[in-house]
Order: structure tokens, then sequence, then C-alpha cells
């Protein structure tokens, strides 16, 4: 029995570098719109909860990518692990 395998596709590098910044200006449209919909007052909070998440999910993916690539390039720079102390 031939075990087939599994593609996982990828996507593109600008496309994956521009996630995070689509997320932020999706939450900020729809932060924009909760404040339109503000008559509406529960589609409007769940508009403006789910703006919110996505901002803020965006914020997050970009300062952990910052982080990773910076301890990365630490790791390639094996001098610059020595002790941190002042």
């Amino acid at each position: 029995m031939r075990v087939m395998a599994r593609h996982i596709p990828h996507l593109s590098r600008p496309v994956y570098e521009g996630l995070p910044w689509i997320y932020i200006m999706s939450g900020l449209v729809a932060l924009i719109a909760s404040y339109l919909l503000a008559a509406r007052g529960a589609l409007s909070l769940v508009v403006g909860m789910l703006g919110l998440a996505c901002v803020l999910g965006g914020v997050v993916v970009l300062l952990r990518r910052r982080d990773y690539r910076a301890l990365r390039a630490r790791y390639a720079d094996p001098d610059s692990l020595g002790n941190d102390e002042s």
C-alpha cells in the first residue's frame, strides 16, 4: 500500500508578509463600520469586537515576527549570545 505525501499549500512571500497589515486594515474598517452602525446596538457591538480582535491579532503577529527575526539573527551571530550583563 502506497502512502501519498500530503501537500500543504503555502502562501507566496508577499501575501504572507502582508497578512498582518490586511488584518489591521480590515479591523480598522470593521471599527469604522461599528461606529457607523451605532444605531443598531447589538450589530455594532459584534462588528466592533470583531474589528478590535482583528487589529489586536495583526499587531500581535507583527510583534511576534519581529521578535522571531531578531532572535534568529542573534543565533546567526553566536558572539551576540553572550551574557548581556551591563
